[in-house]
């Protein structure tokens, strides 16, 4: 069953190892092409990370090189690997390809520039973050004890991606900042979250959160990062199935996707430690699911609520 993952790191190892990594199969990466071919991982999203205690003047900088490698290592040496930039790319992708679209961890790398946005945009991301875990210019991230929402900044980022029609993404946002893009976002997104309920980790959403998201049309991608599954102990593949379990008693059965953040994470769960294995969550969920209601998990409720669909 072909897949869509909205979240991936491989971005951000590719650019600290300087060129020493091959997306192809690099057995360090675990989302390189080989293993999203085994997994039936039909389109990957790929991150602009950029860490937060990297000089402010040298952010913009290292997401071009970001974007560099995903032009010339993932794209230039994988024909079979296809930049996804319109909304209608999902729909001409052929069989043997894997769509590749950029997204934007965080608004750091652009300081207070929306020009800076607008070069990503041309660039091809259609998915933005306001934070990651800290604050900057734009809103507060979940770990900002201060808890703040969206400063003026943040709301023109949000305007301007209604305009262009790309998703604002929740995940890593403080709580005030979640329900201000719930409010003013056009297409409100969390690539890579889970259920604050059934782990009470700050990178969760909560039920209300999650409710108000379904029913604006926003979509919640699970994440699949130990920590944010499960409070304690090792994380299985039915300790996942749980958060999905628990946004469709929300209403969410339509608005669910997946979000892995392989490359980004340190722990895994178990059976579900590389793409490669994205076809075992597949088979648990069609142990409890009709097989039309997995095709939904796995890439056709993102395909429905793109923008303009």
């Amino acid at each position: 069953m072909n897949i869509i993952d909205l979240h991936c790191d491989v971005l951000m190892k590719l650019s600290d190892a300087a060129g020493s990594l091959r997306f192809t199969d690099a057995p360090e990466l675990q989302a390189n092409k080989a293993r999203l071919q085994k997994g039936k991982v039909k389109v990957q999203g790929f991150a602009i990370f950029i860490e937060p205690d990297l000089p402010s003047d040298q952010k913009f900088e290292a997401a071009l090189r970001q974007v560099d490698y995903f032009y010339k290592e993932v794209l230039g040496k994988n024909p079979d690997m296809v930049q996804i930039k319109e909304w209608s790319d999902f729909d001409r992708l052929k069989i043997g390809q894997i769509g590749a679209m950029l997204t934007l961890e965080g608004v750091d790398a652009i300081g207070n520039d929306i020009m800076k946005l607008r070069t990503l945009y041309q660039l091809g991301v259609r998915l933005v973050g306001l934070t990651w875990n800290n604050a900057n210019l734009a809103a507060d991230g979940a770990g900002e004890p201060r808890g703040g929402g969206l400063t003026l900044l943040g709301k023109e980022i949000v305007a301007f991606n209604n305009e262009h029609k790309i998703f604002t993404d929740v995940s890593h946002l403080s709580d005030k900042g979640i329900w201000e893009v719930i409010e003013s976002a056009d297409y409100p997104i969390a690539s890579h979250s889970n259920a604050r309920a059934l782990c009470s980790h700050l990178r969760n959403v909560t039920d209300e959160q999650a409710a108000a998201m379904f029913k604006k049309g926003g979509m919640i991608h699970v994440v699949y990062n130990p920590p944010f599954i499960k409070e304690s102990g090792k994380a299985t593949i039915p300790d996942l199935v749980k958060h999905i379990d628990h946004f469709c008693s929300l209403g969410g059965v339509k608005n669910i996707g997946l979000g892995s953040d392989f490359d980004g994470i340190s722990h895994f769960v178990i059976d579900l430690d590389d793409a490669s294995k994205s076809q075992n969550l597949i088979n648990e969920l069609l142990k409890y699911y009709s097989e039309d209601e997995v095709i939904g998990f796995a890439a056709q409720n993102f395909l429905d609520h793109r923008p303009g669909m």
